[in-house]
């Protein structure tokens, strides 16, 4: 039974930058299961966001010569804008410095206190302003933040602590009780392996940082910025309305490796205290480095995707993210290689099925979708890449379920080759051979919409189709005889760099 509602999230992204191929490959992963879903006739909840608050944008805002909510107000168009021309599907924008969220962590954090899981203390360690993190000093590596290789300072200050080491035990029965809770695996282990090794209570105020909320039980103290930006997935379902009570908990929270902590270990820990449903699964994905090389501004090759789809389309970037990597797994960009993808696999492939199909149904039966006659193996081969590519989306295995995908399309194609039907002079035939190439046209166009939802409305338009896109239509023989077909130009074109 097909469950009415589906909640996705990605991690909400922090304003010192404009948006880069990282923060893209995160949304456009979220956007892809978010479609499917829709395809499958889920309701979907699908958010994104900025997180604002934090020393590290002071800092920047400073920089800049504007006021931290000028700064912050410069940035948040422009992921907005990135989002738009990626054809992200979000249904909502969540920003931390809107007074909805503001509102919710107040309750949120009341809760936690309410329950006796804050108290007051001090706090002295190692603090990376770049990440906003604590670290210890094993943690360290030669003395610098593990995590981006920047110096670290020392802290000593009054904090107020949440109580982590209460809920060590708590977690690993969750852990084991939901083995997917955590995905892929190996990022699963990481996490069962920290909490086993001893959980510390955490210092979640701080009162040398003024750009955040306010902590509710002691004005000279501010929440940090992770307690913060986490409760974002609840506050913008309007906590504790109706919103939240159809929408919560997120059925995914997609984040890459360097958030799986915050996500995994102190999220739980957080809603445990407030007498909230957990998450039900978070997909931890990699790092991608470019040409080999880690992306930095100082090495200037930080990819920018409005860039790329600017030059190459919003489509290619995203069918390329994904058919290139399997999803979880750390990545490579490279410019000529998407070139390739494009020119081998858009262009050669898909695009040029899609023409040679429609230029035969022009010149043998005026453009008319002809009868179909017979099943053959073409059909069998559609119904079998439905089933393969369902599978693969549900268990987010993207790059198989393109491989799946464009196996149809090559094999497609071979059809073609094959029964060379510019040599069938049986117009009976000829009808039900491509008619089957038509109806196998229309389940790629529903299989690859997630992936390039523009490419998809293409194909779907030159098949004569206007109705909304959906699963229940993966079946054989709905394309209807009589249908005038409206050819257009070709999908993809080569390019030479």
């Amino acid at each position: 039974m097909i469950e009415i509602k589906f909640y996705i999230t990605t991690p909400i992204y922090y304003v010192n930058d404009v948006p880069h191929i990282g923060h893209a490959y995160t949304t456009i992963a979220a956007d892809i299961i978010a479609r499917w879903n829709r395809v499958k006739g889920k309701e979907v909840f699908f958010l994104t966001g900025l997180d604002e608050h934090g020393e590290k944008i002071a800092e920047a805002a400073l920089k800049a010569g504007l006021t931290p909510q000028e700064f912050v107000d410069s940035i948040a168009p422009k992921f907005i804008k990135a989002w738009e021309k990626l054809n992200i599907s979000n249904d909502d924008f969540i920003r931390t410095t809107e007074e909805r969220h503001k509102k919710t962590v107040i309750e949120i954090i009341k809760r936690i206190y309410e329950n006796g899981d804050i108290y007051k203390g001090e706090y002295e360690g190692w603090y990376c302003t770049a990440c906003e993190s604590f670290w210890t000093e094993i943690q360290l590596n030669n003395g610098r933040c593990p995590q981006c290789g920047r110096e670290v300072k020392r802290l000593k200050e009054e904090s107020y602590f949440f109580r982590l080491s209460k809920y060590q035990k708590k977690l690993l029965e969750f852990y084991e009780r939901n083995p997917d809770f955590v995905l892929p695996e190996s990022r699963k282990k990481e996490m069962i392996n920290r909490i086993r090794e001893g959980l510390k209570d955490i210092s979640i105020t701080r009162k040398t940082v003024k750009w955040a909320i306010q902590f509710p039980f002691d004005k000279e103290h501010s929440l940090y910025v992770w307690v913060d930006a986490l409760i974002n997935y609840i506050s913008a379902l309007d906590f504790p309305g109706e919103k939240f009570k159809k929408f919560w908990p997120p059925d995914v929270e997609l984040m890459a490796k360097e958030i799986n902590w915050f996500h995994s270990v102190i999220w739980p820990a957080l809603l445990f205290s407030a007498g909230i449903e957990l998450p039900r699964k978070n997909f931890v994905h990699g790092w991608w480095t470019v040409e080999g090389k880690k992306m930095s501004k100082s090495l200037g090759n930080v990819i920018d995707p409005i860039e790329m789809v600017n030059k190459y389309g919003s489509d290619a970037l995203r069918y390329y993210l994904f058919r290139e990597v399997p999803f979880g797994q750390d990545g490579d960009f490279s410019e000529k290689s998407l070139v390739n993808r494009i020119n081998t696999e858009l262009a050669d492939s898909l695009g040029n099925l899609v023409n040679r199909v429609l230029v035969l149904v022009e010149k043998n039966f005026d453009g008319y979708v002809p009868k179909p006659k017979e099943k053959d193996k073409l059909t069998k081969l559609s119904l079998n890449v439905v089933k393969a590519v369902d599978e693969s989306m549900e268990e987010f295995r993207f790059h198989s379920a393109l491989n799946d995908i464009f196996f149809l399309v090559n094999e497609s194609n071979k059809y073609i080759n094959e029964n060379k039907p510019w040599e069938i002079e049986d117009k009976e035939k000829l009808g039900g051979i491509l008619y089957n190439l038509l109806e196998t046209l229309r389940f790629i166009s529903i299989l690859i919409y997630p992936f390039m939802p523009e490419t998809a409305g293409k194909i779907m338009k030159q098949l004569g189709i206007e109705k909304k896109i959906s699963f229940d239509d993966l079946k054989w023989g709905i394309l209807k005889s009589g249908t005038k077909i409206k050819r257009d130009k070709i999908l993809f074109n080569k390019i030479i760099l």
